[in-house]
């Protein structure tokens, strides 16, 4: 397993750990509530992903998802760096899930890729990975997934697997070029929030 998989993956278990927890306390969920919540936010995509790709969960497996998770939550709760109303429009969740968006979608892409899934799959396994932890958050709490509907969100998973196969196909896949492309997409989820980009819609 390479090493930058197993790092973003920790940014994302992370990232999306505030994420979830933030939307858990927006809903007014309980104690348990905002643990499931921020579970299934943190560790769904994963779990899904390695079900596809035939594989024993990573989360199932290794200490350090549970572990990064639970700690991330007790810093969270211990510092009580959340706000309530408006909670998807405060920056704090909006970054903690544009890192978490991008690293799932690397770490999706990066194990498709190793399967020797083709340019169609790696981007598939790419999405959902990003995508099948909030999406099940979303469900469980009577909410409108944000890929639906949210600027420009779903986009950015799709963005960051075409050029992670991209540069697959041309050999040119490493630290650097992973981080450029996590740094790049980063950024453009961010203009496209603060500028309010949305796909075109049909009425």
């Amino acid at each position: 397993m390479p090493e930058y998989f197993i790092y973003a993956d920790i940014i994302g278990i992370i990232a999306f750990s505030i994420s979830g927890f933030l939307i858990a306390v927006k809903n007014d969920l309980d104690i348990l509530g905002i643990l499931i919540a921020s579970t299934l936010t943190a560790l769904g995509g994963g779990v899904i992903r390695d079900a596809i790709l035939s594989r024993a969960p990573f989360a199932f497996i290794y200490i350090y998802p549970a572990a990064t998770l639970f700690l991330t939550l007790f810093i969270i709760y211990t510092f009580k760096i959340y706000k309530k109303p408006s909670i998807e429009r405060k920056w704090i969740f909006v970054i903690s899930d544009t890192i978490g968006l991008v690293a799932f979608s690397i770490t999706g892409a990066i194990l498709a890729i190793n399967a020797e899934y083709n340019f169609f799959g790696i981007v598939v396994i790419s999405f959902i990975t990003a995508m099948g932890g909030g999406v099940t958050r979303d469900i469980l709490i009577n909410q409108v997934p944000s890929v639906l509907i949210s600027d420009f969100y779903g986009s950015i998973a799709v963005i960051v697997a075409i050029l992670i196969a991209s540069l697959h196909l041309v050999h040119f896949l490493n630290e650097v070029s992973i981080l450029a492309v996590a740094l790049l997409c980063i950024v453009l989820r961010l203009v496209a929030f603060k500028k309010e980009w949305n796909l075109p819609k049909l009425t």
